[in-house]
């Protein structure tokens, strides 16, 4: 598990070695073919912030190589932002006292064909963490609902076991999205105050019970702003590493959310810059040529413009983030503010006019018969 291997690196260790990298560093590891991790704490370092333009130019160049000039679109689906847990930074936390909604069997169906219409084929049910409401039988039936209409349906939601992986997996799931928020343990305590999600090593060990439960693919992410972002990312590629040795059949993607203005949410303790952002997906493209990369509505339109040529291989587009948000419920509570409000007619006129091929069907899913 996880849990176990991490315990061989330190965060302050990380940290300051991350720090103490140099120019010269950051060059041998732009020359290489294939970075170590260490060679990773070189091109998240400081040092590297003046080499942005090779590092874009490498990345750019790498996705093609892999991906080819295809951007994958999707939206999520918020289904529930009923929430047991206390998180300071998120719009669902339990303490934010806000209309709760979570949605029946005919409004996600509203929900669904809204998206269809529109020529959506990947769709991501999202829930807050709330064992009643959004329990793994109303997970399990929203999945298997959603397979009817859509070729490709993933999930965000609280951590579970193993047995209802496999249970998600067999209503017709194909991804599973879990993100460790921060990997500083002591840093995470003070966001996570009660509930299930302050349980940090249980989150930790979740993609595992994922793999071994045979998902198709598992989507990891830090949400940037919570813990120093470039020793977090280096615990992301390091998690990334490790699934990807341990459960090798299974597919990964990666997301970047930078923390957005939500519900009870005053100030971001660890601010990270464009600069600092586009430093991290080109430095996480250059040690990971294979991995999946998404962007949400979180970043405004200028940046979204920008990184279709720089790693990113799916964009959300068109998001509403609260439940029902889509066809019926517009005052109900967004887990947070979208930045890029520009339609999904709008996004793909964008990626077609950077000569990129807008994706609508998983086509490496249907040519292995996953």
């Amino acid at each position: 598990m996880f849990s176990e291997y991490i315990k061989k690196y330190s965060w302050d260790k990380v940290h300051d070695m991350i720090y103490a990298k140099t120019s010269d560093d950051v060059e041998i590891a732009l020359g290489k073919k294939k970075c170590t991790l260490d060679e990773l704490m070189a091109l998240l370092s400081p040092a590297a912030e003046t080499y942005l333009e090779q590092f874009a130019a490498k990345s750019h160049d790498l996705t093609i190589q892999r991906f080819g000039k295809t951007i994958q679109l999707f939206a999520p689906i918020y289904l529930s932002n009923e929430c047991l847990n206390v998180c300071t930074y998120c719009g669902f936390s339990f303490g934010n006292k806000i209309p709760r909604k979570t949605l029946s069997e005919a409004e996600m169906q509203t929900e669904f064909q809204f998206l269809k219409a529109g020529n959506f084929e990947h769709v991501l049910l999202v829930t807050g963490e709330d064992a009643v409401h959004a329990n793994p039988a109303y997970i399990a039936k929203s999945i298997a609902i959603a397979r009817k209409s859509f070729a490709d349906v993933s999930i965000e939601v609280q951590p579970l076991n193993e047995t209802e992986y496999a249970l998600f997996k067999d209503s017709g799931c194909d991804a599973v999205l879990v993100y460790q928020e921060t990997y500083n343990p002591e840093v995470y305590k003070t966001y996570h105050l009660k509930g299930k999600k302050a349980n940090y090593t249980y989150r930790l060990d979740t993609p595992d019970r994922i793999g071994k439960a045979g998902m198709n693919k598992i989507g990891l992410g830090v949400l940037l702003g919570l813990s120093d972002w470039r020793t977090d990312a280096f615990f992301l590629a390091l998690h990334l590493n490790y699934l990807e040795k341990t459960y090798w059949q299974t597919r990964y993607s990666i997301s970047f959310p930078r923390l957005r203005p939500a519900e009870g949410v005053e100030s971001v303790e660890h601010p990270v810059s464009d600069k600092q952002f586009v430093q991290l997906i080109c430095a996480l493209r250059i040690f990971d040529h294979e991995v999946e990369m998404s962007l949400s509505t979180r970043e405004p339109e200028y940046m979204r413009n920008h990184l279709i040529n720089m790693g990113v291989t799916s964009m959300s587009a068109g998001s509403k983030t609260n439940p029902g948000g889509y066809s019926s419920s517009p005052e109900t509570l967004e887990q947070f503010e979208i930045s890029d409000s520009r339609t999904p007619e709008q996004i793909l006129e964008l990626i077609i006019q950077q000569g990129y091929e807008p994706v609508w069907k998983n086509w490496d899913k249907a040519l292995t018969a996953h």
